[in-house]
């Protein structure tokens, strides 16, 4: 990462906590794990992590008919028993009508990539354009990427204008602003890039794309827990955070719910603010809870 001359966001990077080094960030996950997994690992809890998905379908085989039948699953699972229904359905942006048109189940978001996923490598009207669409084909939510070479290159202003501008347009629509930890790696990236995110009005800190780098794990996620939880320790105000990119299984979702409890607070365990991005995880959490 380039080296830049002092200015407000450097500023901001210096007001938190220094990040943990991977050993010690590894050494707190295991103390959190082994504390309260097993205590974790219930039906109910299980319940509460199937209401945090964000169902999405992000691929470019993807057809109005694939899109329609992911809908209905979603409206036939609504009324199973007390298992509530998943938080959002998330799509291509071209399927945000398709699923608003389709989607009867009472409480479920429509969501849609945007600000050209998952590279982010275009104009910033062009982003702009897409978050415009999708706004108005009827998306509740938005999740864009950090613009990482920017970001990488130190040159903040622009990473930050990006999700200032993607901010406006999106209206009163949730704003989710994927770091794509698995790029960026080390903790200190991480970090910055989530102080980054908030400051520039992001709703939601995301981990990953799960497409062309590693998605989420339990160091990038531990990293965007801390730092969200010092932002409302000196701000006041709760922003989300969003587990996207290859969870698969509930043993899996649980650890992650395991850290949003320890690092965040029972104030977070709320679908308003924690949300899993996943696809396969609701077969997982299904069987495990319906048995």
């Amino acid at each position: 990462m380039a080296e830049t001359t002092p200015n407000k966001y450097t500023e901001a990077f210096a007001s938190f906590a220094p990040a943990l080094s991977i050993e010690e960030i590894d050494q707190r996950i295991q103390d959190i794990l082994s504390g309260s997994y097993e205590r974790n690992n219930t039906r109910e809890v299980k319940k509460f992590l199937h209401s945090t998905i964000d169902l999405t379908t992000l691929s470019g085989a993807d057809t109005e008919e694939k899109v329609t039948k992911l809908v209905a699953s979603v409206n036939d699972f609504e009324d199973t028993e007390d298992v509530p229904s998943v938080a959002a359905i998330c799509v291509y942006p071209n399927f945000v009508k398709t699923v608003r048109d389709v989607l009867t189940a009472q409480g479920v978001q429509v969501a849609c990539v945007s600000g050209c996923f998952p590279a982010s490598q275009s104009f910033i009207e062009v982003k702009i354009a897409e978050t415009a669409l999708a706004i108005a084909a009827g998306a509740d939510e938005i999740d864009i990427v950090l613009n990482l070479g920017a970001f990488l290159a130190g040159d903040y202003e622009e990473a930050a204008t990006e999700i200032e501008e993607q901010r406006a347009t999106a209206r009163g629509a949730h704003l989710k602003v994927i770091l794509e930890t698995g790029a960026l790696r080390e903790p200190e990236l991480i970090r910055r890039a989530s102080i980054l995110a908030l400051f520039s009005g992001a709703d939601f800190l995301k981990t990953s794309t799960g497409k062309e780098y590693p998605g989420a794990d339990l160091r990038a996620a531990f990293i965007l827990c801390s730092v969200l939880r010092e932002y409302y320790d000196k701000y006041g105000e709760r922003r989300g955070v969003k587990f996207s990119g290859g969870i698969r299984s509930a043993e899996e979702a649980v650890k992650y719910y395991c850290l949003v409890e320890a690092l965040l607070g029972k104030e977070w365990l709320d679908n308003q603010l924690f949300r899993i991005g996943a696809s396969s995880l609701v077969g997982s959490l299904q069987a495990e809870i319906l048995g």
